[in-house]
């Protein structure tokens, strides 16, 4: 497994591997590896024959106050976690490498960056696309794997593939969780014992939702409050969204049908959490 941690050196790499007919999978993160991070990178694995992974805590996808500075940041134990995997590169550039002084140019995918954490978290999303094409022309994968869980940044980065053109196939895979249904997070690191107890309500009112939907309720107001009931036992009303939408275009819907989206985001302690489901 080789390290590389400047852009010259990965282009010229990504440049030799696709010369010998090669086929790039890549797995972008920001460290802090957990077992959902590793799914994704065994499924790159199977689906290419040369494997990057970048590990870059993107300055830009971060709001003025929120948590970059005490982000996690393990590069020795997140090594230890791909060399089990048999990643064959690891790209680790430091912050002046990708945003140089007089960097100006941004990329944003204008409608779907606007609903659920787009409201919340503005400026968000245009740091995710810029970060994630820059990432793209410098690695030049042919596959790229990204999470369900964070799925409006899966739906953001497949229409920004499209509108751009790019030659890369996206594979989302679905949310890892723990046995007690607490997605998995680089976050949950943040959370007290009591805490992640409390969070453990998330799941659950998506499992709620997701059963009175089974049951014959559509109405979409009627279902959320199903969900912010659950909540609110577990003394969560911190909540920036619990919304069905659909799941293609995230448009906002009053009667829910199948393959619609259930996202939530709430903070639990100073730690703010999204989860999601489809119906």
């Amino acid at each position: 497994m080789k390290i590389v941690d400047n852009v010259k050196d990965m282009q010229a790499l990504s440049n030799r591997i696709k010369k010998e007919g090669r086929i790039i999978s890549f797995v972008p993160t920001m460290g802090a590896l957990h077992e959902g991070h590793l799914s994704l990178m065994r499924v790159a694995k199977e689906k290419g024959d040369f494997l990057v992974v970048s590990i870059f805590v993107n300055p830009t996808q971060f709001g003025p106050n929120e948590d970059f500075n005490k982000y996690t940041r393990d590069l020795k134990g997140d090594i230890e976690k791909v060399s089990e995997i048999g990643v064959d590169v690891v790209f680790f550039p430091d912050v002046n490498e990708i945003y140089p002084e007089g960097f100006e140019t941004y990329v944003e995918v204008q409608e779907l960056q606007k609903p659920l954490c787009g409201q919340f978290r503005p400026g968000h999303f245009k740091g995710v696309t810029t970060v994630v094409l820059k990432l793209f022309n410098i690695v030049k994968p042919d596959i790229a794997v990204f999470g369900e869980k964070d799925y409006q940044q899966l739906l953001i980065i497949k229409k920004m593939v499209r509108d751009l053109h790019l030659e890369i196939e996206i594979i989302g895979m679905p949310i890892i969780r723990e046995e007690d249904g607490l997605a998995l997070s680089s976050r949950n690191a943040y959370l007290s014992h009591e805490d992640r107890a409390r969070a453990l309500a998330l799941s659950q009112s998506l499992r709620e939702i997701e059963k009175r939907f089974k049951e014959g309720n559509k109405n979409t107001n009627d279902l959320v409050q199903y969900g912010i009931e659950i909540l609110n036992k577990s003394s969560i009303t911190d909540i920036d969204y619990l919304e069905i939408r659909n799941g293609h275009t995230l448009e906002s819907k009053k009667e829910a049908q199948p393959g619609d989206l259930v996202a939530i985001a709430a903070r639990i302690g100073n730690t703010r959490l999204i989860d999601n489901t489809k119906l």
